[in-house]
Formats: structure tokens, C-alpha cells, sequence
């Protein structure tokens, strides 16, 4: 005869009798009262992301996990630990609102599909632990991971929360939504060797079964939903260019999300796609290589973010003789289009959070984006704010990210001189502080 398991409340009832363990006791009553310790970042240069504008003799006052005061030569605290960084500027920990920190590509395609296949879960935690560390250390405090599978970067989300790995604030997506033989649909293996995926992998075809691959995600914990209106560049199956689902189908993922307070990140390179993704009401679009200027209009008249991945454009244009035909082909026509619509996008006043798609190129590159945006109409003050409070507003973080301001967590990068006369600086990161403590630089 079987022993029956005990039912989960039965289980739950018998520990609250039993009390909490020890290792959940109270600290301590001595440590009560203490104060939290002071750091006083000082440097030549602050960059206000409020302003867009750059401040002299900037000091950075840090109590704990927050920021306690922001300004220009600022008195420092009594007993407060004192950094000067010299000739630097400080700004805000800087945010990618599009990485995958699941993987990585390398300049071998068919090995990194084969990883893909081979590598069971637990590995490519590990390997995504050491490529948030490198986020982390190139000075990106907070990311929004855009697609990822077998919930790895759930997982290193959570433990990044608990504080057993280094990495930046995570918001992830868990599966990219999209239709069968579409971008976020796998390969074409032979089907009696993989099963197909479904709602649960985010793959769906009918209004029905979209809203259930939304609920799925939300179910198992994604803060934000990743859908592909479009096709996509390093996938073999699907044309980059074209629409994917259906305008119901837009519109239940993107109505379901809402109504579980969930912003809608839309893959699309394809102008008539993105359009459909506006009309559906989506918060950003991602990629958006082949955009038209009246959808970029549109855009800008519903507050429509754009994410343009441009780094990542450049990445996969500079490598398509290595990538099977089916997609080298779409590498070379993404490419040679992403730069220019970006430059329309500037010249139209659409708003622009930085993201890089890393992991089509390798983890902790992310600040190339902003020297890219500069190459291609934006000032450095512009790039900047994309990196940081347009990042935290589209990723629906302002209150606590994007800014140096009073009350927020210290999330604070210094790169060296002044970055506004130098905006490749932001690649070589001195001093990079998440949350107070700091992991590069300083000590």
C-alpha cells in the first residue's frame, strides 16, 4: 500500500503550529537603530537625466541602497566614506530595455545552434550568470530581458533579486509570443524528433489561444509580455518582413496583457507588421529596421516607444557570410536599412529607449549603442536620456531607476572625463554601483 502525501494546506497548517525555523528568527535587537552607511561619490562632471544637461563638481550622496542627495558641490557628511573620481562624469546606472541573457551567438552559427539544442537548462543558467555579471560590470543596472526559454532568465532574475549572483535589476518576458512557423516558434526540426511547441512555449494560432500563451507567461511570473508581429533575422523558416498573426491575434495579446497591468514589447522589422502592433497598442517596438516615416509619425503622436537594436544590426551585417543562406540574406537587408530608419526616427522626434539585443552580439558590449545612436543623428545628451530615463519610463521603473534624484536606488555609473565631448567614454565604465554596493571600481 501506497503512503498518501500530504495535501499542500495540510502541509501549510503544520508548519504555521510549528512555528517559524530558526534561521527566520528576528536579527538581533543590538543591530536596531543603526544607521546605514554613507558613500559620497565625487567627480568633475554629473550628468542630470532630468535635464539632459551636465553639472559641474557633481557629488552623488549615497545612504544604503539609495540615493539621500544630488548636486554640485555638496558638503560631505560627516564618518561618510568619500570616492573621487577625479576627472569623470557620474550619471545614472544605465538601462538596455532588449537583451537575451540566456544565450550568446559566437562567430560560429551552426555551434551555437547546436549549444542551443545540447545545452540542458542548468548550464545555460551558469553561462547566464556570467553574462549578467558582465551586463552588470559594463555599467547596465537594469535590463528587460525580451524572450528566453525553460525559464532561465526567470531564474536568474530571481536569484539576482535574492542576492545570491551579481546582476543587474532584471524584468524579464519569459517565451517570446508568436505564431506557429513564425519568430518565436522553433526551427524547423523534424517533427517526429521535437515536439511542437504550444500556448505554454508561446507559440498560438487564434485569438483564443494568444490570450492563453499571455496568461501562461504572467502565470509563471514574466513582468512584461514579448510578442513577434514580424519576422526575424536569425531564425530559417520565416521572412523578416512580413506580418506573423493576425490583427485579432494583435489585438488579444496585447488587450490581455494590459489587463494584467503588463507592458507589450512588439518584435517587428516589417513596416505593415509595426503598424498593425500600433493599432493593437503596444508600448514599444523593437528592431523596426524597415519602418516607414508615417508609422514612425504614428509613433510619436501615441507615445509608442522604439527600441532599435542598432548595435545589433551592425553586428549580424558584419557577419552574414557566416550565417546559412536563409539568413545571411535577411542579415544583409536589416542591416542596410536599421541605420537609416533610426535617422528618420531622430529627425521625426520619436521616442527612443536604448536596447541592444545582446546575445545576437556578445554580453557586456551594451554601451556601443550609445555611440551608434550618435553616429546616426542623436546628441550625446539624447543617447544618454535613452539609456537611462527613457529606458526606466518605457520598463515602467521611473520611481526608483533612470534618474540620480533623492529617494531612488543608488544606481550610479562613472566613466572617465566628460562624456558629453567624449560619448564612447560610456564604454569603459571606473566606478559601477547597483543598489549601493559596488561592483566595479571604488574599492
Amino acid at each position: 500500500m501506497k503512503t498518501r502525501r500530504p495535501r499542500l494546506p495540510q502541509l501549510l497548517a503544520t508548519l504555521l503550529l510549528l512555528g517559524p525555523p530558526a534561521v527566520l528568527a528576528a536579527p538581533p535587537e543590538g543591530n536596531a537603530g543603526v544607521p546605514p552607511a554613507v558613500t559620497v561619490l565625487k567627480a568633475a562632471h554629473l550628468f542630470d537625466a532630468v535635464s539632459g544637461t551636465l553639472l559641474d563638481h557633481g557629488v552623488v550622496i549615497v545612504s544604503g541602497k539609495v540615493i539621500q542627495a544630488v548636486g554640485a558641490g555638496l558638503p560631505v557628511p560627516e564618518h561618510a566614506r568619500v570616492i573621487d573620481l577625479g576627472d569623470a562624469t557620474l550619471l545614472p546606472g544605465f538601462i538596455d530595455a532588449h537583451v537575451h541573457l540566456d544565450s550568446t551567438s559566437s562567430d560560429n552559427w551552426y555551434q551555437d545552434f547546436y549549444d542551443g539544442i545540447m545545452r540542458f537548462p542548468a548550464e545555460r543558467a551558469l553561462y547566464g550568470a556570467q553574462y549578467a555579471r558582465l551586463t552588470l560590470e559594463a555599467g547596465f543596472t537594469t535590463v528587460r530581458d525580451v524572450g528566453s526559454t525553460d525559464y532561465v532568465s526567470l531564474g536568474l532574475r530571481n536569484a539576482i533579486r535574492a542576492g545570491a549572483i551579481p546582476g543587474p535589476r532584471m524584468l524579464v518576458s519569459n517565451y517570446a509570443i508568436g505564431a506557429t512557423a513564425g519568430h518565436a516558434d522553433q526551427d524547423p526540426y523534424p517533427p517526429q524528433r521535437i515536439a511542437p511547441a504550444g500556448p505554454l512555449q508561446g507559440v498560438c494560432n487564434g485569438a483564443d489561444e494568444c490570450r492563453a500563451a499571455v496568461r501562461y507567461q504572467i502565470k509563471f511570473g514574466a513582468d512584461v509580455i514579448k510578442f513577434m508581429p514580424s519576422g526575424g533575422v536569425l531564425s530559417l523558416s520565416d521572412p523578416v518582413d512580413i506580418p506573423e498573426l493576425t490583427q485579432e491575434e494583435m489585438n488579444a495579446i496585447v488587450s490581455e496583457a494590459h489587463l494584467w497591468k503588463r507592458k507589450v514589447a512588439a518584435h517587428c522589422h516589417g513596416d505593415r507588421a509595426a503598424k498593425m502592433a500600433i493599432a493593437a497598442g503596444v508600448d514599444s517596438i523593437e528592431h523596426g529596421s524597415f519602418l516607414q516615416d508615417d508609422t514612425l509619425r504614428e509613433m510619436k503622436s501615441r507615445h509608442v516607444f522604439l527600441v532599435p537594436t542598432i548595435f545589433a544590426g551592425v553586428w549580424v551585417g558584419a557577419k552574414a557570410d557566416t550565417f546559412p543562406p536563409p539568413i545571411a540574406s535577411k542579415a544583409r537587408a536589416a542591416s542596410a536599412q536599421i541605420q537609416q530608419m533610426f535617422q528618420h526616427a531622430v529627425r521625426i522626434g520619436v521616442p527612443v529607449a536604448l536596447g541592444t539585443d545582446a546575445a545576437v552580439e556578445p554580453h557586456g558590449l551594451n554601451a556601443r549603442e550609445f555611440a551608434l545612436m550618435v553616429k546616426n543623428g542623436m546628441t550625446p545628451a539624447q543617447a544618454l536620456l535613452a539609456g537611462t530615463a527613457n529606458g526606466a519610463e518605457l520598463l515602467g521603473v521611473a520611481d526608483q531607476a533612470g534618474t540620480l534624484q533623492p529617494g531612488k536606488s543608488a544606481d550610479v555609473v562613472a566613466v572617465p572625463g566628460n562624456v558629453l565631448a567624449d560619448i564612447e567614454a560610456t564604454a569603459h565604465p571606473l566606478l559601477v554601483m547597483k543598489e549601493g554596493t559596488i561592483y566595479l571600481g571604488g574599492r
